[in-house]
């Protein structure tokens, strides 16, 4: 079943329709910034996918629920087609929405992910999130020198810490932290396409600087999106559109020009 998301909207409503999708433990804030340099020529669609952000909770995490939540979201929003713009497991959203629904899609963006299975590690990030004794926690700068000894990146802490939240109850979560754990085997995994690819345009950017896109998954990237064009954004880690912001619009409005 479908879940209405919770939605930003950016830019005038008969440009052409981009929806950007964050990845795990992120939220559709994480694309204000890139957002507003893009909403003078399109109408952007952001959406917090279920189980983020100040969407619904649901125990079913898939790529195909996902992917239903935005056939969903698009009907809605009466958009015809859409170009979808995902980073990391909202990448892989939209590589699995092309496939499931290519009538729905005029191109798809896919930032620093491939469509195959990824080894684990969050898990460790879940625990250390979840054993976070909220009730004492003073403030975030208390949050984050908490976590530095299960988390030692900073920037990672950051990132994830963008999650907690101070309402009249105390701290919290605000992503479903539960739910999120027990659907990890499924997302770092992804789904067999059984033949099916995505004939439409296809961009996919990576960094430099990440291990997440490879020459080892090339072959599956162009078996599934036989048209794809791959391109690395140089000095830019996994988090493209925030290391290198410029060079990200710079290629996502090349691509769309050439369209």
């Amino acid at each position: 079943m479908a879940l209405e998301l919770h939605l930003r909207r950016y830019g005038e409503r008969d440009g052409p329709p981009l929806v950007l999708l964050h990845g795990l433990f992120g939220s559709g804030a994480n694309w204000h910034g890139i957002a507003r340099r893009l909403e003078a020529r399109h109408r952007i669609l952001v959406p917090d996918l279920r189980n983020h952000g100040d969407s619904p909770s649901d125990p079913v995490m898939t790529y195909s629920a996902m992917a239903e939540d935005l056939a969903e979201l698009l009907a809605v929003e009466e958009v015809a087609r859409a170009i979808v713009v995902g980073h990391s497991m909202g990448g892989k959203v939209a590589m699995w929405l092309a496939l499931s629904n290519p009538e729905r899609i005029a191109a798809a963006v896919v930032v620093d992910i491939a469509p195959v299975a990824y080894p684990g590690g969050f898990e460790t990030l879940i625990d250390a999130l979840l054993a976070l004794p909220l009730a004492d926690v003073a403030d975030r700068k208390d949050a984050d020198r908490r976590l530095a000894a299960a988390i030692p990146d900073c920037a990672v802490r950051g990132y994830l810490l963008q999650n907690l939240r101070h309402d009249s109850g105390g701290w919290g979560w605000r992503c479903n932290l539960t739910d999120i754990a027990a659907a990890l085997p499924a997302l770092l995994d992804f789904p067999d396409a059984e033949g099916q690819s995505f004939a439409g345009p296809a961009l996919f950017l990576y960094g430099t600087n990440s291990n997440y896109v490879g020459s080892d998954v090339l072959g599956t990237i162009r078996a599934l999106f036989p048209h794809a064009r791959l391109r690395a954004v140089p000095n830019a880690g996994h988090w493209v559109y925030s290391d290198q912001p410029d060079a990200f619009v710079g290629a996502l409005s090349g691509f769309l020009a050439r369209m």
